[in-house]
């Protein structure tokens, strides 16, 4: 979550922007994203080097390398040494503005430069929009000023700016808190085994953190070649259909070491989208704020629930697009939970009686916080084609160590450490009672009651038994109290009337 020094930081650059004439706010994150990316290429390159240096060996498949590159726009040699943010961020104000807008963006629009991946597609039609040298130097003071050995920065800018969006109406886009993504890939651990789509991926937060989860738990059998191969090449899908996201999500991924994931751009609830037991882990935050035509959904979503509504079909994606046995965790709007219509119930059956619906974490409605207050839960369930819901896991998600207004402030109260040590001992929540936090729910129940998930549905409130005083003894405490005003009244006129 962004703090209050990142935020003024932002703010400024934002600001900067402005001032200088970029007021769209996806056109302000794009350009951002380019320079956050120069200066990662270039701090990941140093943090490399000083390790080489320590050792007295040479680094590998530097980015940065020794001599000169050919810039294909200006058919002309630039020394790799210039193209660095800690060489050009010292240049004089105009000569800055050149190397970046010249040469530097040009580098890194052509860093996969004949690789058929994401990033040299979506990177095709890049353009550096600032114009001015002044404000280039007070936008490069900004970012240099930014800690990006320590955070994710990047995650924390697309957090912020895309509120910004959601503020203005701009784009309806609105970021998952990393640490609620993060909650969800580390209760799905995902494996080397894995092929990890998001259909709806946005600034690829989901794809991104599951790459960093199988890096820092993998991190020795990824030095196998069939391993690493997997890794840039086979195991990461994501679709949208924002180009500029694409970019974006291509950039973030590259500097993760995944060079060739699948980003393209598609609408995936579309006829076109053909997906079918594919992957092995879906991860998602789909949009719900919305209908589409029906005429252009694909039929295999409608057979499943015959709706316009997007946060149903794209549960029903999730079912038709994973292979058997493979893994879902998709966060869902509170009615899709309880809606009594046909499509929702249609949905709710799918999961329970033919899929294995595994768990529901109801979370508070301020967890999406600027940007919605929507209440929301994440499903978690297994595709078998055959069923197999035997109970169903509840916890009523109360606090996300964050405050649930506007603000976010950072708060003691955190249940997400408890939802995942819990979840990874379902056998231990046998004992826990419908008054606990979490509970398990025999099928047989939910299947009584229409299929509802809503955890208000099966939770057990404990009522306290509050005994009132009797009329007739307060009513003898007011006579007293006014028996008592009285006298004193007495006393005050004998003495001073």
């Amino acid at each position: 979550m962004i703090t209050g020094e990142i935020k003024n930081r932002i703010d400024q650059i934002w600001d900067t922007f402005w001032t200088g004439g970029i007021t769209n706010s996806l056109t302000v994150l794009e350009q951002m994203t380019y320079l956050f990316f120069m200066k990662m290429l270039d701090d990941a390159q140093m943090k490399k080097e000083a390790n080489a240096a320590l050792l007295g060996a040479a680094i590998d498949d530097p980015v940065f390398k020794e001599g000169n590159w050919h810039n294909p726009d200006t058919d002309k040699d630039v020394p790799y040494e210039i193209l660095r943010w800690h060489v050009f961020k010292n240049q004089d104000p105009n000569t800055m503005f050149n190397t970046i807008r010249n040469d530097a963006f040009v580098f890194i629009k052509n860093l996969n430069s004949g690789k058929s991946s994401a990033y040299s597609k979506y990177m095709q039609d890049a353009v550096f929009l600032i114009q001015n040298p002044r404000t280039l130097v007070k936008i490069v003071d900004g970012v240099d000023a930014l800690d990006m050995n320590n955070r994710d920065a990047m995650g924390d800018v697309y957090e912020y700016v895309l509120g910004k969006m959601a503020a203005s109406g701009n784009n309806g886009q609105f970021r998952t808190p990393r640490h609620i993504i993060r909650m969800m890939v580390e209760l799905m651990k995902p494996t080397l085994k894995d092929e990890i789509c998001d259909p709806a991926m946005g600034s690829a937060g989901f794809i991104v953190e599951s790459a960093k989860y199988i890096t820092d738990h993998y991190k020795s059998e990824l030095l196998k070649k069939e391993h690493a191969d997997h890794y840039k090449k086979g195991m990461f899908h994501g679709f949208d259909t924002d180009t500029t996201m694409l970019r974006i999500g291509a950039m973030n991924l590259m500097l993760h070491g995944v060079d060739e994931p699948e980003i393209a751009w598609r609408d995936s609830l579309s006829s076109s989208n053909t997906d079918t037991d594919r992957y092995t882990l879906c991860l998602a935050n789909p949009p719900f704020a919305g209908s589409i035509d029906s005429e252009d959904t694909a039929k295999s979503l409608l057979t499943i629930t015959n709706t316009k509504k997007t946060e149903l079909l794209f549960v029903a994606l999730f079912v038709r697009m994973l292979q058997l046995g493979g893994r879902c965790a998709s966060i869902v709007p509170d009615g899709v939970l309880f809606g009594n219509s046909n499509a929702h119930l249609a949905l709710r059956k799918e999961l329970i009686d033919n899929q294995r619906l595994q768990a529901v974490i109801s979370m508070p409605s301020g967890v999406f916080q600027p940007y919605s207050g929507v209440s929301t839960a994440i499903l978690i369930f297994t595709k078998t084609n055959a069923g197999g819901t035997d109970k169903v896991w509840f916890y009523d998600m109360q606090a996300d160590g964050y405050s649930l207004d506007q603000k976010r402030t950072e708060v003691q109260e955190n249940d997400i450490p408890d939802i995942i040590a819990r979840y990874n001992n379902l056998a231990g929540e046998e004992s826990r009672t419908r008054k606990d936090k979490s509970f398990l729910v025999p099928v047989g129940e939910i299947q009584d009651n229409d299929y509802v998930l809503s955890m208000n549905k099966y939770k057990e409130v404990e009522r306290e038994v509050v005994e009132y005083v009797q009329p007739d003894v307060i009513l003898g405490r007011i006579e007293v109290l006014e028996s008592e005003i009285n006298a004193a009244l007495a006393e005050f006129r004998a003495k001073f009337l």
